[in-house]
């Protein structure tokens, strides 16, 4: 006789920023009966499985961080500007056991499938060991970059060294005094690149795309930074919330094009000095990532940066990019200087394309052969949707997620799909672009809060409506075509996938105007929710 599914008020799948948190509001604060579900062997998610040399936070660890609770915002306190990955670790760690969380964490579980059962109104979630539960609401918490993307290069199985994803680096893997080769250059690339260059014997770096990287001004914090945080941290937090990207730094209102060429000068080489990615892009002026002109100036200055930074001028030309500064700003420490050491090997792959993969190592068009011990993949991901493609999600009628999105994905408000009942995603598609913690306490908090008010009014399921849906992902693109973002290939709009139809993965206008739209939602009723039917709060 089959045993019967173990019972629970809700699931949450991921025990990243996103998943321990939701955990903490459902269980802790709602008083729900929860297990989260995480297939690593820890927890931390993105900070779990991305151990390579040189990852950290690339936004000011200060905003790295939940800002929910001031006791914990006083009692933890970061070391550096950019807080490194064990850092980041230790930092969950600690927040795992201060709310008393660990118990109702499974690690080593991958979830394989979810599928919504209309008569009972619940949720069947399976595992990778073969265990069966149920649920009322499921909350996906699988990140936006968790999906691992390689690209297609003949060869790739023969090679004899070590190859390794960023993503999946393993804690045991030494670089030092060994040949490298790393394939891709964007925000994890170049954090590897600065960090391997000092420890191989020598390496290579593959390069597809030239980035426009400023300077991190990574140092320690004082005592009186820390203690002025300390005090000041519910003012921060309200700045963070009120602006755009929730960096924390004071964003600026003007235009590029409203001040002298001397003006822009002093501004951006300011920035620069002071480092930060996205202060130089959203800091120094309003409209960088709308305005071409304003545009330019912004990658001018950058490119003579690299100009007068980078000896070889042969180099220099390689990394210059001449594409619109409009990705994911990247910033690192002295990334264009590392091209300056003698161990370091820049080819660039549009001029000289990899052809195949051998046993001993690289072989370009030229004929080269790049003979390597380890062979590094900062490729990137499938961003948002890859990871919900792994697992078979099927709602309403059967009909699947993976199928139901396709090749562009939709939600209402990054958090919910029509045909899914009780299923939320945090950081789904069509989430809002800015710095990700604040990003997933958003909405863990309004998921949390949606669900209350479902149980609390006694319905038995919480759905975004299909016109809500549509209208959302519509209004998506719209303002994702007005932003120079949508002229560049990234994988902020999935371009970054070989044959992937190029897609909105993102809401543009900032996270003050998605909180103060959540609100709105709230206080019309849900608006774009059908909340149906009546349930027992107990299990059934």
């Amino acid at each position: 006789m089959p045993r019967k599914p173990t019972h629970l008020d809700s699931i949450v799948i991921g025990a990243g920023f996103a998943g321990i948190y939701m955990l903490h509001k459902l269980r802790n604060t709602l008083g729900l009966n929860v297990r989260a579900f995480e297939r690593g062997a820890g927890i931390g998610g993105t900070w779990h499985w991305n151990r390579y040399p040189g990852a950290a936070a690339d936004v000011d660890s200060i905003a790295y961080r939940y800002s929910f609770d001031s006791d914990l915002l006083r009692e933890w306190n970061w070391k550096t500007r950019y807080a490194p990955q064990p850092e980041i670790l230790a930092y969950l760690e600690h927040v795992v056991d201060r709310y008393d969380l660990r118990e109702d964490i499974q690690l080593n579980t991958t979830v394989e499938s979810l599928a919504y059962d209309e008569s009972s109104g619940l949720w069947t979630v399976r595992t990778d060991g073969g265990e069966e539960f149920t649920a009322r609401y499921v909350v996906g918490a699988l990140g936006p970059l968790s999906a691992a993307s390689f690209p297609e290069i003949e060869g790739r199985d023969r090679f004899a060294g070590t190859q390794v994803h960023t993503g999946a680096w393993p804690e045991d893997l030494d670089i030092t005094g060994k040949k490298v080769g790393v394939i891709g250059t964007g925000s994890t690339g170049t954090q590897f690149i600065g960090a391997a260059a000092k420890m191989a014997e020598h390496l290579t770096v593959f390069q597809r795309s030239a980035q426009y990287v400023v300077p991190a001004g990574d140092g320690p914090l004082s005592d009186e930074f820390i203690e002025d945080y300390r005090e000041n941290h519910k003012q921060f937090w309200e700045k963070a919330f009120n602006s755009r990207v929730a960096c924390g730094f004071e964003e600026s209102q003007i235009s590029a094009m409203s001040v002298s060429a001397e003006e822009r000068e002093r501004r951006f080489q300011e920035s620069w000095d002071a480092g930060n990615g996205f202060h130089f892009m959203f800091g120094t002026f309003a409209d960088i990532a709308f305005n071409p002109e304003s545009n330019d100036a912004a990658a001018s200055f950058i490119r003579s940066k690299i100009k007068e930074i980078v000896r070889d001028p042969e180099t220099a030309r390689k990394l210059m990019p001449t594409d619109l500064y409009a990705k994911r700003p990247i910033c690192n420490t002295d990334y264009y200087e590392t091209y300056n050491r003698d161990n370091v090997t820049l080819v660039s792959t549009k001029e000289n394309p990899i052809v195949r993969i051998t046993p001993a190592g690289v072989v370009t068009e030229d004929g080269t052969e790049h003979e390597l011990d380890v062979l590094v993949f900062a490729t990137g991901y499938e961003a948002m949707q890859g990871s919900y493609n792994r697992i078979d999600i099927r709602g309403r009628g059967g009909v699947s997620l993976r199928e139901y999105w396709g090749e562009e994905p939709s939600s209402y408000l990054g958090m919910a799909v029509n045909g899914f009942p009780n299923l939320f995603t945090v950081f789904g598609p069509n989430s809002v672009f800015s710095n990700l913690p604040p990003a997933l306490q958003t909405q863990v908090e309004w998921i949390a809060e949606t669900i209350d008010a479902a149980r609390k009014r006694g319905a038995g399921t919480v759905e975004a409506t299909a016109t809500a849906e549509k209208e959302w992902t519509a209004m998506c693109r719209v303002m994702a075509e007005h932003s120079l973002f949508a002229q560049t290939d990234s994988w902020i709009f999935g371009s970054n996938i070989p044959g992937k139809k190029r897609r909105t993965l993102f809401y543009f206008g900032g996270i003050a105007a998605y909180r103060a739209k959540l609100g709105e939602i709230v206080a019309a009723d849900y608006e774009g929710f059908t909340l149906d039917g009546e349930v027992s709060l107990t299990a059934p």
